[in-house]
């Protein structure tokens, strides 16, 4: 029956969710001004809006310069030749002769190219070198119709970042490798069959959170990128639940016997699976209020893996273990099943040493966290300019040329705006064009501006939108143009998201702590644990994001460690979602290892005692877990698009670092140094809680027979 119920989520999650009927494959962002231009200006040109330019710079023999009729007709084939042959709407010095399309001697003359739309499927970020490349392709149907002795450079962001993809692994291998690590993990934990139990469960959560996202897939759009998330994600978390139930199952066979060994179980790392499921639901509603719709589906398909992963791990995976865990928790058919007794003696002993010398370890790894935190007040999650990106190759040779002939470098980030039909864009163009710190504003004439939906002011700013400078142009132009304009580009669009998604973020943190404070308080009896753990994570948070801006955006060894060049800013993305995976993926960890120390203070009224033997029996079940985990992301950051390889880079450090730094230092640390104040419950608060108060004045000594702290009783 077990069996037949198991087969049965699995083959009708898997088979419908191909019948999810709003799978959105690119992202939206309705409710920013700039995407709503970014769609109206492709409705009117069909290219363009949130593409960035390609730059062509033309540069024509000595004593010819492009006023000059036979170059100027030159530089109009050429460009419409570029055109025609990659799909783009060219603009140059033939469509409009403005001086800033052309150096002071007239011998070099900038273009631009804007391509048609490329699929955003994946994250959004600032991540380049992603586009549709097209850089060759032009410069081959260019060059026959310029004058002879003339050359050809193409640059733009996206040619400056040539080589920065990720490229690499698809899906299917990417789930290959993080099923082959766990189960490499759990067979080191169990030696026996029952390593196989934990993935099995995975195996039926993951379809059951996809019976979830048929549900609600009516309702809300669900991003392609979360179908490619939430397997690697659900292997990660159904694992981790059910191998902590799995273990402290065979830990309680040592004492008793049948049914009774499950009921200790579920009584007590069943309890902590139940508040670490909510945990990690506070933390991705975060994701799940904000007004992205990608990041929104992201929040729901973890919620759903993760209350998927608690739900078989409490339901089915008892049953299992019950009917039968004894047999497959023996090394071969017909052996005798195992017992695990003792706590891990190398835990145990790290655990005393660390509680001995607990001042000067919380003073290593606090001062470790807050210098990466210091770190990350230097983030960057604006576009890249093009200082930070390739120092060399044709995008640099075209950018080089540029400056060498006097001309801005902020048109690389030429954006356009929307002129409504019926307005004229001839006075939109001259009242941009006045606007400070900016180049020039055109309104070309030809089609391809212009149409029955609208026309396109394309505008050349001096600075690049990633710089300051040129965020500020952007501000006033966005104020400067009429009512029914709308101002489009790349940057606009990356700026409005990053507006978005942080200008509430300090309350939705807020409220998160809140939740997280009450559940965690009465999860531990404890709200100096719970404020410590809402600390400790945060700290985390702060530590990792410091770790991807010396990673992703300074470039330290990024290069040598994945063959990859850093375009020296982060995905305006990273922080918030980091923030609402790792919220609560850490905070596991926090309720597993904290469960198990207050259950061992209730035992001993020692709170020493308690950090050794709760860390003895969890420590190498904790570091098991984020192992799992932490390739779970990191074959998710092994390959494909950049943007993505940067937040799964950023979530598998985050394990990392909770693992080791927090985990297995700060928390047993900070929890011996409070001593008798863990276990302060004062009766308002018990009551608040629905538990029962507690005031201890002092620790109990530690009981005579555990001088070695090597085992629980």
């Amino acid at each position: 029956m077990i069996a037949f119920v198991a087969l049965l989520l699995v083959a009708g999650g898997g088979s419908l969710a191909l019948l999810l009927p709003n799978v959105a494959e690119t992202n939206s962002y309705p409710a920013l001004t700039s995407y709503q231009a970014n769609q109206k200006i492709l409705g009117v040109a069909g290219t363009g809006g949130y593409e960035r330019p390609f730059v062509p710079v033309v540069t024509l023999p000595a004593g010819t310069t492009v006023d000059s009729p036979d170059a100027v007709a030159a530089v109009d084939a050429a460009f419409d030749a570029a055109a025609a042959a990659t799909g783009t709407r060219s603009l140059s010095y033939a469509d409009t002769p403005d001086t800033a399309l052309r150096s002071a001697d007239g011998r070099v003359t900038v273009g631009l190219l804007f391509g048609p739309p490329v699929e955003q499927g994946g994250l959004p970020g600032s991540a380049l070198g992603e586009g549709a490349g097209l850089e060759p392709v032009a410069a081959v149907a260019m060059r026959p119709h310029l004058p002879a002795g003339s050359t050809l450079e193409i640059t733009g962001l996206d040619a400056l970042a040539a080589g920065t993809d990720a490229g690499g692994l698809n899906v299917p291998v990417k789930l290959i490798i993080t099923v082959v690590a766990a189960l490499i993990v759990l067979v080191w934990v169990f030696r026996s069959r029952l390593a196989a139990v934990p993935l099995l469960m995975a195996f039926v959560a993951i379809p059951v959170s996809f019976l979830g996202l048929l549900v609600i897939s009516p309702m809300v759009t669900i991003h392609e990128t979360t179908l490619i998330m939430l397997p690697l994600l659900g292997i990660g978390i159904a694992i981790d639940y059910a191998l902590i139930l799995v273990a402290r199952w065979r830990e309680e066979r040592g004492r008793v016997d049948g049914d009774e060994a499950v009921h200790r179980a579920m009584a007590t790392a069943g309890h902590a699976v139940v508040f670490s499921a909510v945990a990690v639901a506070v933390g991705l509603a975060t994701m799940i209020t904000l007004p992205i719709p990608l990041l929104r589906s992201l929040g729901i398909g973890g919620t759903l893996v993760t209350a998927s992963s608690a739900l078989i791990s409490l339901t089915l995976l008892p049953l299992v273990l019950a009917r039968h865990g004894r047999r497959l928790d023996c090394a071969k058919p017909g052996g005798v099943a195992r017992r695990e007794e003792a706590a891990s003696r190398a835990w145990t002993a790290w655990a005393r040493t660390v509680v001995r010398f607990r001042k000067p370890a919380v003073i290593f790894a606090g001062g470790l966290l807050l210098a990466l935190s210091a770190v990350a007040l230097n983030i960057n999650l604006n576009a890249p300019v093009t200082e930070d990106l390739a120092r060399s190759g044709p995008g640099r040779d075209g950018l080089t040329v540029l400056r060498q002939a006097g001309l801005p470098t902020g048109v690389l980030t030429s954006f356009d705006v929307f002129v409504p039909p019926g307005a004229p864009p001839e006075p939109v163009a001259t009242a941009i064009a006045g606007v400070p710190g900016v180049a020039t504003a055109l309104a070309p004439d030809p089609t391809p501006w212009r149409s029955a939906e609208g026309s396109v002011v394309t505008v050349l700013p001096l600075d690049e939108g990633g710089t300051a400078a040129g965020r500020d142009t952007i501000a006033r132009v966005v104020e400067a143009v009429p009512d029914g304009v709308l101002v489009g580009g790349n940057i606009t669009q990356q700026i409005d998201y990053v507006d978005a998604a942080y200008a509430w973020f300090p309350w939705m943190l807020a409220l998160v702590a809140l939740v997280t404070l009450l559940t965690l308080a009465r999860a531990f009896r404890s709200p100096l644990l719970a404020v410590k753990a809402i600390v400790l994570n945060l700290l985390s948070l702060g530590a990792v994001l410091g770790a991807m801006v010396l990673l992703w955006q300074w470039g330290w060894g990024t290069q040598a460690l994945l063959g990859i060049q850093p375009d020296g800013a982060i995905g305006s993305f990273v922080p918030v979602t980091i923030f609402a995976f790792l919220y609560g993926l850490t905070m596991d960890y926090e309720v597993f290892i904290l469960s198990r120390v207050r259950e061992e203070y209730d035992r001993t009224g020692s709170t020493t005692e308690a950090v050794v033997r709760g860390i003895g029996r969890t420590g190498r079940l904790v570091t098991c877990a984020a192992l799992i985990l932490f390739f779970s992301f990191a074959s998710m950051a092994g390959g494909g698009e950049l943007d993505v390889a940067i937040f799964a880079s950023g979530i598998a450090l985050g394990i990392l670092i909770d693992a080791t730094v927090i985990r297995a230092i700060l928390v047993p640390a900070t929890v011996a140094m409070m001593g008798h104040w863990n276990w302060w419950l004062p009766v308002w608060t018990a009551r608040l809680l629905r538990v029962e108060p507690s005031s201890p004045e002092v620790d109990a000594p530690p009981p005579a027979t555990s001088r070695a702290w090597r085992s629980s009783p």
